[in-house]
């Protein structure tokens, strides 16, 4: 088992060597090379799995390492992993979902010029996010999590040439070193305090070494929180996400379903020990993520770009993630984790898959009737908007109910989350259901050339929308028998002394308001985006400037380009006309200008005439005379 688990990092690692080194030369061979390592890393990630599976409870959390990395200072840090139940789930969910997207993408990439260039990256993506999750200790984990960050850049500006994609890049580049220096900080704090990295010496040794509320705790716990706030895009620093659509919509897929935004879930439920340590900072998770989940969902009732609408669906799921674990429920919002995974990765494909037979178009008010002449994507697309409005039978239902069951029952929850949770699913039904009215129902509102061009997915494109549909209904069955996935997940948290909330599972009265919410949401979207589409257009007349405020989002990209984007814009100006125009170009300046005046005036000494040498030798000899008779030498 340990062996397979480097195993699982080498391949993609492998994957991506040969794309940088072969990837112009043989574009078409390394991107199927590169399908095929994710899809090897992903078999070794099973067999990982199965050997987990085969251990006892108790002896489920192993730790391996290839040679020590840093000894310095009576600090060492290893090459090391942690194997065990959450580290094994993690990468189950990512080395399967990327590879199904990384078939995908061989089809929706084929006639893109930077097409070897793109799988490179998509392997080198999934790699860091793999590491990322089987660091043993915060040290590998800052290189995993640094890796998912450069990654991101790179495939969100991967058609650099469009300015909105550029700056996209740059946005979630700058965003996320926020959080990356939350984690650099927490990490130094964990370092001072512990003399120590390592995950296992750090949390078995946490409750000894500080106290319940402690300042240290709650310090080093809200900086990882900076850290996961950034990369799982949520409020205040969500605003990177929505932009992120501008790269290709697999990016799209991989970077929302399994990878990037995953990782703060995944950290908050990693350093569990001292989470639990730090009441106030579970408080503020839990909050974060329900205000954070509500925000987002009114926005997305109004987006008209398609993948838009899904970039905010997936910052109000992150939300009920964060809910999850806030509240304690660690179990919880890892198995929401992975049913989003299987059903948000569908989402985006199956919009790719209209996006590319409409040859680019994302505007939903641009599309309809497309039900007959893409029913692939439109049964998929249905598949996981059901899952992810949480209709009984699909997996999203056993998860996001947990979820909300939690909220308003678990020791940590209250009523008043409950009910942002309980009102999020309501909306969520109905703005994924409006999405899915405009795009496959009512009449064509195609442009005639876009119309003539409409193709069929081929069978590349096809096959994985099947293979995630599938998931998305049945990937919430591992929670049975009763509370299975639970019980797996257990000895992640036991062995550090973690108590999860997540033993109660469903409750039957919230269950049913979470399912009548769902279906007054899709009644909604039926009656104003099917049955009567012309009341949308009073609707919105009768609701004023609301609309407005949530089409630009509340405001908050405009505050944030006018207080930070334009005073840094303001400092840069000041600074280059000021520091760099008056002052240093002035020194630089006013020195040139001196040695050019000094060398001037000495010129007028070389005058080429033969007596006026004469004289100064002359005079020369008689100050060195006059200097010796004085004693001076």
């Amino acid at each position: 088992m340990e062996n397979n688990v480097w195993l699982v990092l080498l391949f993609p690692l492998i994957g991506f060597i040969w794309c940088v080194l072969f990837g112009r030369l043989w574009p078409r061979l390394s991107a199927w090379i590169a399908v095929l390592m994710v899809g090897l890393s992903f078999v070794a990630a099973i067999t990982v799995l199965l050997g987990v599976l085969g251990l006892a409870p108790n002896d489920r959390v192993r730790v391996g390492a290839l040679y020590t990395w840093i000894a310095s200072g009576g600090v060492a840090v290893p090459l090391g992993i942690l194997v065990d139940p959450l580290s094994t789930v993690m990468i189950v969910v990512v080395s399967g979902v990327s590879f199904v997207i990384h078939v995908y993408s061989i089809g929706y990439m084929h006639d893109d010029p930077g097409y070897g260039r793109f799988f490179a990256y998509m392997n080198l993506f999934v790699l860091s996010m793999l590491l990322l999750v089987l660091s043993g200790n915060f040290l590998l984990l800052m290189v995993g999590w640094a890796g998912v960050g450069l990654c991101s850049y790179l495939l969100i500006a991967f058609w650099f040439e469009r300015p909105e994609a550029a700056a996209a890049g740059v946005k979630a580049f700058v965003v996320n070193a926020i959080g990356d220096a939350g984690l650099i900080l927490a990490a130094s704090l964990i370092l001072l305090t512990f003399k120590s990295l390592d995950y296992v010496t750090v949390f078995q040794s946490a409750k000894e070494a500080l106290p319940v509320g402690g300042s240290t705790v709650t310090a080093i716990t809200l900086l990882l929180l900076l850290a996961a706030v950034a990369k799982s895009a949520q409020l205040p620093l969500y605003v990177w996400l929505p932009d992120a659509m501008a790269g290709p919509t697999p990016v799209s897929a991989l970077i929302h379903a399994a990878t990037m935004v995953t990782a703060g879930v995944y950290l908050i439920a990693r350093a569990s020990p001292l989470f639990t340590l730090a009441p106030f900072t579970m408080d503020v998770v839990a909050w974060i993520g329900a205000i954070t989940a509500l925000f987002a969902a009114t926005i997305g009732l109004v987006k008209p770009n398609i993948k838009r609408v899904l970039a905010y669906s997936t910052v109000s799921q992150l939300g009920y993630m964060f809910l999850a674990v806030g509240i304690g429920g660690f179990a919880a919002g890892i198995f929401h984790l992975m049913t989003h995974a299987f059903f948000k990765a569908l989402l985006f494909l199956s919009a790719g898959a209209v996006i590319h037979a409409l040859g680019g178009e994302e505007d939903m008010r641009r599309m309809g009737g497309l039900r007959r002449a893409l029913p692939v994507a439109y049964w998929t697309f249905l598949v996981a908007t059901l899952a992810i409005c949480g209709i009984p039978g699909f997996s999203g239902f056993f998860s996001k109910d947990e979820i909300i069951s939690l909220a308003f029952t678990s020791a940590r929850g209250n009523v008043v989350l409950g009910l942002i949770a309980l009102v999020t699913a309501g909306l969520t039904a109905v703005y994924m259901f409006r999405a899915f009215f405009l795009t496959f129902h009512g009449e064509s509102r195609l442009e005639p050339q876009v119309a003539e061009h409409l193709h069929h997915p081929g069978l590349v494109m096809a096959v994985p929308l099947i293979v995630l549909g599938a998931l998305s209904v049945v990937g919430g069955y591992v929670q049975f028998p009763t509370g299975s996935f639970g019980e797996f997940l257990t000895p992640t948290f036991t062995y550090f002394g973690v108590a999860s909330a997540d033993e109660q599972g469903l409750n039957a009265v919230v269950s049913l308001a979470s399912i009548a919410v769902a279906v007054i949401g899709i009644v909604i979207a039926w009656a104003l985006w099917y049955a009567n589409p012309k009341a949308v257009a009073s609707l919105s007349k009768s609701l004023g400037g609301v609309g407005t405020v949530l089409m630009n989002d509340y405001g908050i990209d405009a505050l944030y380009n006018t207080v930070f984007v334009g005073a840094a814009r303001g400092l840069g100006k000041a600074c280059a006309s000021i520091v760099d125009g008056l002052i240093l170009d002035g020194i630089v300046n006013g020195v040139a200008d001196s040695v050019r005046e000094v060398s001037v005036a000495i010129a007028h000494l070389e005058s080429g005439y033969v007596r006026t040498y004469a004289v100064a030798i002359l005079t020369g000899a008689i100050v060195i005379i006059a200097f010796m008779a004085r004693g001076g030498l």
